[in-house]
């Protein structure tokens, strides 16, 4: 298993390697434009300075602050409206045509609205992260609740279960797989939204401004820094969202997953 794993993880790392190596030889030998391609080492000074000068950490947590609370709400009410439509009927009928059709808009064609409604402050950021979770969260738990086996349903009604209780007992569990695959979704999706949000809106603090600051002062080493902190968190979280689902879904076999 461990030589698997040490394996796995020798294949994953080649061509980051590679792709750094490539970099610094390229910063060093003058085959690439030093103020576009900045050396390693000139990249490693920078986020030093920004981790003890300048508050890199407090930058990102502005950002995660963000992310989380977007977040919490796009679940909350995606989970909510895909409950609603999938247990009734008439709810169904009326609204899921709208949402289909909205949902086809591109996530960056709704900044003007968000902006206009909301501002460029703080709120507008959250909801358009909100926004960002709450579409794969709503259709992949539509799907799973919607997916409850008919004999289940059956039973339910002979044993005179009420809505509470088909909820919780028969409709939430048969939907937990696609409530997790929707909550993995909305958690890539909001931290990518989160980084959309602070680019395109009001500058403020975040890792979203700390890169806009690097393009201003054309200082590539502060804009690298802020990719390599992007994609970090990125990985994490995907990491994170892959933890949750193994967790939601613990109760099943393992050769199922």
């Amino acid at each position: 298993m461990m030589v698997a794993l040490s394996a796995r993880f020798r294949r994953g790392v080649t061509l980051p390697v590679l792709l750094l190596v490539a970099w610094e030889v390229s910063a060093r030998t003058g085959l690439a434009d030093p103020r576009f391609l900045p050396s390693l080492k000139d990249v490693a000074l920078t986020a030093k300075r920004e981790i003890f000068d300048n508050g890199l950490f407090a930058e990102l947590g502005f950002s995660l602050m963000r992310n989380i609370v977007g977040f919490g709400i796009g679940t909350v009410l995606g989970i909510a409206l895909a409950t609603l439509l999938a247990l009734s009927r008439p709810a169904d009928r009326l609204i899921s045509p709208t949402f289909n059709g909205l949902k086809q808009i591109s996530l960056l064609a709704w900044i003007p609205l968000i902006s206009v409604w909301f501002g460029f402050g703080e709120q507008a950021k959250i909801v358009f992260v909100a926004l960002a979770a709450f579409i794969p969260i709503v259709l992949n738990t539509y799907e799973g609740m919607r997916s409850a086996p008919a004999d289940l349903i059956e039973v339910g009604r002979a044993l005179k279960f009420t809505t509470r209780q088909r909820i919780l007992r028969i409709h939430l569990p048969s939907a937990m797989p696609s409530i997790a695959t929707g909550v993995h979704l909305g958690l890539i999706y909001s931290w990518l939204a989160t980084v959309g949000a602070e680019y395109f809106l009001a500058v403020g603090p975040g890792i979203g401004g700390l890169v806009i600051a690097g393009r201003e002062r054309f200082d590539m080493a502060l804009v690298m820094v802020g990719v390599f902190v992007l994609g970090l968190v990125g990985f994490s979280l995907n990491r994170l969202a892959y933890a949750l689902e193994s967790y939601l879904l613990r109760w099943r076999p393992r050769q199922a997953r």
